[in-house]
């Protein structure tokens, strides 16, 4: 039986060059080598790569949406790949047979689209909003979920063939999320890996000077492109007040509120809702797509 095929795709801003070169150093010591290895420069420039490494430094910073696309085109121009991992420029792997366990992954389930890593810190905390499951439980529980992290992750190269890639209107906030819907009502499955860790610092997602508006206008743009027209208000409606309870700034409140109108009044790509099975296969995994 072949090896899987890995490629490898990093966002940067520039600003993390030692945390950048660990977690090449790490990707490094794989024991199944990556196949190609792209680190994108999104609207900086690069400090020096390792050998083999292909960068590419964008004039404009397209946010994750965009930047991890120009990744993955460059990856397929580099030569066939079976999964493409993402992972974030602060991030480190911690062991050395994080792909060999993905491809194993993988190749035990043909439909198994994406597989969410574990994110921890360096005393192996998972933060409650890096679980992708909506009762966290025991952060060290895998299985099927309806989502999944960002900072870590392998995409299957024949589902990203079959439901496109990233979408690039997000800029940032809520992309995983629209890329988790296609890919489930394509007939794919994800899965929470929590033994494939990612160690990551301790953040707060407020860090982002754009987090508020862009989680509000986002939010409406999944429930616009993705949703049954029924479920569309009470989706928004749903985190309309769950954000008007939890948000403890005026300030972000009123750039969430910005947001959320914004979403309504502009355009969002093309529509298309997921089957009622989609819907019921989420609610069966414990997140309907309501909440």
């Amino acid at each position: 039986m072949r090896h899987l095929r890995v490629g490898v795709a990093i966002l940067t801003m520039g600003n993390r060059p030692a945390e950048l070169q660990a977690l090449l150093d790490s990707v490094a010591k794989q024991d199944l080598p990556p196949a190609h290895i792209v680190v994108i420069g999104n609207g900086s420039p690069l400090p020096p790569l390792p050998h083999g490494a292909v960068g590419i430094e964008l004039s404009d910073n397209l946010g994750i949406s965009g930047g991890r696309n120009v990744a993955l085109d460059e990856l397929r121009k580099l030569g066939d790949l079976d999964l493409v991992v993402d992972l974030d420029d602060d991030g480190l792997l911690i062991s050395p047979d994080v792909f060999s366990r993905l491809a194993e992954l993988h190749t035990g389930d043909p439909k198994l689209g994406v597989v969410s890593f574990r994110v921890a810190d360096e005393r192996g905390r998972t933060q409650r909003r890096h679980v992708p499951r909506l009762r966290v439980g025991d952060p060290a529980r895998g299985g099927l979920v309806t989502t999944f992290l960002g900072g870590g992750h392998s995409l299957s190269v024949p589902m990203l063939d079959r439901i496109g890639g990233w979408p690039d209107e997000f800029f940032y906030a809520h992309e995983e999320t629209d890329l988790a819907w296609r890919a489930l009502d394509d007939g794919w499955h994800i899965r929470y890996a929590p033994e494939l860790v990612l160690q990551h610092p301790y953040t707060s997602p407020t860090r982002h000077a754009v987090y508020h508006r862009m989680v509000a206008r986002n939010r409406v743009w999944l429930a616009k492109r993705h949703l049954p027209a029924l479920l569309v208000p009470l989706y928004l409606g749903v985190w309309a007040a769950l954000t008007t309870v939890r948000t403890r700034s005026a300030a972000g409140l009123r750039a969430w509120a910005a947001g959320f109108a914004e979403g309504v009044r502009t355009p969002c790509g093309r529509r298309r809702p997921m089957r009622w099975r989609t819907v019921w296969r989420m609610t069966r995994l414990g997140r309907p797509p309501v909440i």
